[in-house]
């Protein structure tokens, strides 16, 4: 890997987890503690991290906590557009769960009106969004805090999921390519979003169209996981095309 694009790794998952350890980036990149400073020190310079010993943060994590915002806001129409598309296929009575990100926060704020829904979240400012809500009952799993996604991660809250059967999963992602499938910036994500899989009888994979095409640092599995992929209308016609080949169900929002 070329230095350029192990910090541009880096700095994906310092963004995933908020904080990064010099002897996990050693490790995971296969290079030394020496070098991995080194990468800090750019990154810092840049302005997206502050260093400290033994690691780095991102700049202004605290911040956003307190404020319980997201990190990832971009591309925030077209989410909002899949959101309104999604909760077609929400009904009264179901069991479902919603994985945390920025899609499904929108997904989130349109549940209202229901009667008999369960919502299942890993995802904290979810919780508070539907948590008032009539009808609505809300479940949290357990796990390790995440700050840039305000989300509970790594084994137990993935532990949560054994024995549990649901209706439906909102699953999000960071890219989704034909050779690496559904991929993620953060480890600790893999299998807690595994165990939401194993759960759900029906899986809507929930994506704006920048997704596509796009690798992030850890893979979950190929698109057959997913029953549905549901995008936005800036999807590019080659992509429709591969999806099309490769016998991945799709559903355009805003169509």
């Amino acid at each position: 890997m070329l230095q350029n694009q192990r910090r541009d790794k880096i700095l994906e998952l310092i963004r995933e987890d908020g904080h990064a350890k010099v002897t996990d980036l050693s490790r995971i990149f296969k290079v030394t503690e020496v070098t991995i400073r080194q990468d800090l020190e750019s990154l810092e310079k840049e302005g997206s991290i502050v260093r400290e010993h033994g690691g780095a943060y991102l700049k202004n994590i605290d911040l956003n906590v307190r404020n319980f915002s997201l990190q990832n806001q971009e591309h925030l129409s077209e989410k909002i557009m899949i959101a309104r598309k999604a909760v077609e296929f929400i009904h009264d009575g179901d069991t479902i769960i919603l994985d945390s990100g920025s899609t499904t926060t929108e997904i989130a704020k349109l549940l209202t009106g229901y009667n008999n829904l369960t919502i299942i979240t890993n995802a904290l400012n979810i919780a508070l969004i539907l948590g008032a809500q009539a009808g609505i009952s809300v479940v949290v799993t357990g796990g390790e805090f995440k700050a840039p996604t305000l989300s509970l991660t790594g084994q137990k809250a993935a532990d949560f999921f054994q024995n549990l059967h649901v209706d439906k999963l909102f699953l999000a992602t960071a890219g989704i390519a034909l050779k690496s499938g559904l991929t993620y910036p953060g480890i600790s994500d893999i299998c807690v979003k595994r165990a939401m899989i194993e759960s759900a009888n029906e899986i809507y994979l929930v994506a704006d169209s920048s997704k596509i095409g796009k690798n992030a640092f850890a893979s979950l599995g190929a698109l057959s996981l997913i029953n549905y992929l549901i995008t936005d209308s800036k999807i590019k016609p080659e992509d429709i095309e591969w999806l099309k080949t490769y016998d991945v169900q799709f559903l355009i929002a805003g169509n």
